[in-house]
């Protein structure tokens, strides 16, 4: 085992634990504790100076274990985890996706700064950057999926702000369309507006895709962000969120979550590593479904359109070049445009049977809503035209259900139309 390199699904099991400091105990405990004993005082003052950022780690320090809200044995074992499918030098873990989102654009945004946005996005995403951010005198200028670089930079010097552009954060697939981002283009877009001591920084939501079928650090992003509450969780039973990239930029997102507070709790880290522990078959299995649900919706009289990964044509050499380029599969996130509109859409949800009406998405049941009136609703109407979110949207969630029961349950309920 020494000389062998395991996968990431063969060390979800074990990776970062030892059993031996632990009783034996093959899984890794509980630790429901909020502070831990020093041996020392010495030791005590060591592990502050290093928590602080008064001096650097000694090569072969190890660094000890102070008070929950800094660290915690379930939250350091699962960030280990969870580096390991992004090929990330470090992981902050979150009370929720939300707080990885907004950690991060805090801690990379100062007042008169810009940041660049892509639309469309989730819709706490959306009202944040644009209601929360802008409060705090931050600067915010979108661009919209399927623009070209030359058009993405023309936005930015037209805002007069360019040499204030701090932080590029994009979603893609994006919520809930599926719409692609390119995120070399968005490294090459910040490496044009960065200069001397500034380095314009990339985050990218990787929500729609978990950490098995994109890698955005791979593509020059700096950060990676999750809902953990998804796939990483995908029991529809914790709400969490997580934050990767390199330990210099890290550092800089736990030192702004130690003194927001807004870190996960053991017993969340303790069950999202039990769910790391079946990610890859969840994630395998619902995307085998959702491959059969698309194609069935894209044959069906009542469906307009399907939003699916899987169905970008190659002559639309801009999103096929993308897909093939970032993913290595196109996910179990559908969306489809319903014949009729919000009437129809209703009465289509209203009817489903096994699948449940819920926002939410990633988990191992199947779950529909209507982005128009919930996830999204607080989108600006321009946008939502813009973005094709419309009253005859429907998105889907694909679970690990038998295929062929969550294909009975869709043709019942487009029956009901009729």
């Amino acid at each position: 085992m020494k000389n062998k390199h395991l996968q990431p699904e063969s060390l979800m099991m074990s990776y970062g634990y030892k059993p031996e400091l632990s009783q034996g105990a093959v899984k890794t405990p509980i630790f429901r504790t909020s502070t831990f004993v020093f041996n020392t005082a010495e030791e005590g003052k060591a592990f502050f100076e290093v928590a602080y950022g008064l001096r650097e780690k000694g090569e072969h320090e190890e660094m000890g274990l102070i008070y929950s809200r800094l660290n915690n044995p379930d939250l350091e074992i699962l960030e280990n985890r969870l580096t390991l499918w992004d090929k990330a030098e470090d992981c902050a873990v979150f009370e929720s996706g939300m707080a990885a989102i907004s950690t991060v654009l805090l801690e990379c945004l100062s007042p008169g700064d810009l940041l660049l946005y892509s639309s469309p996005v989730y819709g706490g995403t959306d009202f944040f950057i644009k209601n929360i951010l802008t409060k705090y005198g931050i600067n915010v200028v979108g661009f919209r999926a399927g623009q070209t670089k030359k058009e993405i930079v023309e936005i930015l010097k037209a805002s007069g702000l360019s040499d204030k552009l701090a932080l590029i954060h994009i979603e893609t697939p994006a919520n809930p369309t599926n719409a692609l981002i390119d995120i070399n283009m968005c490294r090459e877009i910040a490496d044009e507006f960065s200069g001397g001591d500034k380095k314009v920084l990339v985050a990218v939501d990787n929500t729609y895709m978990g950490p098995l079928w994109s890698h955005p650090l791979e593509h020059g992003a700096d950060f990676v962000l999750y809902s953990a509450t998804k796939y990483i969780g995908g029991h529809s039973d914790i709400i969490a969120g997580a934050c990767l990239g390199s330990k210099q930029l890290m550092k800089r997102i736990k030192g702004l979550r130690t003194f927001l507070g807004n870190m996960t709790s053991p017993w969340t880290g303790w069950l999202l590593m039990r769910s790391l522990e079946t990610l890859k078959p969840r994630m395998e299995t619902q995307a085998r479904n959702a491959a059969k649900v698309a194609e069935f919706l894209q044959h069906h009289t009542q469906v307009e359109k399907v939003y699916y990964l899987g169905f970008i044509p190659k002559e639309d050499k801009l999103n096929y070049t993308i897909y093939k380029k970032q993913y290595n599969s196109p996910g179990a996130m559908l969306a489809f445009d319903i014949k009729g509109g919000e009437k129809e859409a209703f009465k289509f949800l209203n009817q489903l049977k096994l699948i449940k009406l819920a926002v939410s998405l990633g988990s191992t049941e199947s779950l529909a809503q209507h982005p128009a009136t919930m996830t999204h609703i607080d989108v600006s109407d321009e946008d939502k035209k813009a973005n094709f979110i419309s009253e005859k949207l429907i998105r889907i969630s694909i679970g690990v259900e038998n295929h062929e029961d969550i294909i009975w349950d869709i043709e019942q309920a487009l029956a009901s139309i009729n």
